[in-house]
């Protein structure tokens, strides 16, 4: 499994086991999500391990980390069918509530968004800026990504690890999953997985296009008035 390169290691603690404590929670039997289950299986979930969320140490390297995954994602070509994530795993803080762990999640995400601008990246094509509008993504390094935040005061069983982690996965990747039939299949599987491990289906889950992504991100059932606070800005 991809360990964290160079320039993230720089900023990271030593890996003290985090990344296959992951690895084995996506693997346990009752995890939900059939998407990540079949990026593991092709041993394509890369795993990048930093220091406490929040710090700003951990933007460059993050940002790094995924310019070179989009990187690969965009050089695979549209004939790969392999679902990858980016996870970055973050050594804390661990006492998260769903509150804390969202401004945390935004305050990080805006972050890694400005060092893009100023690095002169532009915005993803085919995606929109507007964190409210039903077709925005989340553009880094100029490929879009939909991101998962997992941490321990999750209320959703399918969200709680025992770190703060965010999982950045491909939008991409999910026009090539519509296109072979594949993603109403797995999401209909997880969904179906995530009742049965919660006995009721996340709130927040809504089909691209229908709903802002942003309301699912962090994982906390967001009023119905809730607007995002990330802000894109212009390069």
């Amino acid at each position: 499994m991809t360990r964290p390169h160079s320039a993230a290691a720089a900023h990271a603690p030593v890996d003290d086991g985090l990344a296959e404590q992951f690895l084995s929670f996506v693997a346990d039997p009752a995890f939900p999500c059939v998407g990540s289950k079949a990026a593991l299986a092709r041993d394509a979930i890369e795993t990048h391990v930093f220091g406490r969320m929040g710090e700003r140490a951990n933007d460059a390297p993050l940002l790094d980390a995924l310019g070179r995954f989009g990187a690969r994602i965009d050089a695979a070509g549209e004939g790969d069918s392999t679902v990858r994530s980016c996870v970055a795993l973050f050594t804390g803080p661990c006492d998260t509530d769903e509150r804390r762990f969202e401004a945390l999640l935004w305050s990080q995400l805006q972050r890694l968004h400005d060092l893009d601008v100023r690095r002169g990246q532009p915005w993803a094509e085919g995606v929109s800026r507007d964190p409210d509008d039903p077709s925005f993504s989340l553009s880094l390094g100029g490929h879009a990504y939909f991101v998962i935040g997992l941490h321990p005061g999750a209320s959703r069983l399918a969200r709680r690890f025992a770190r703060p982690v965010l999982v950045f996965n491909s939008h991409r990747q999910f026009d090539r999953l519509r296109a072979d039939g594949r993603y109403a299949k797995m999401q209909a599987a997880t969904r179906e997985r995530d009742l049965a491990l919660q006995g009721s289906l996340n709130p927040n889950l809504a089909d691209f296009g229908t709903a802002p992504e942003t309301r699912q991100y962090s994982g906390r059932a967001v009023e119905p008035g809730w607007t995002c606070p990330f802000r894109a800005r212009r390069t």
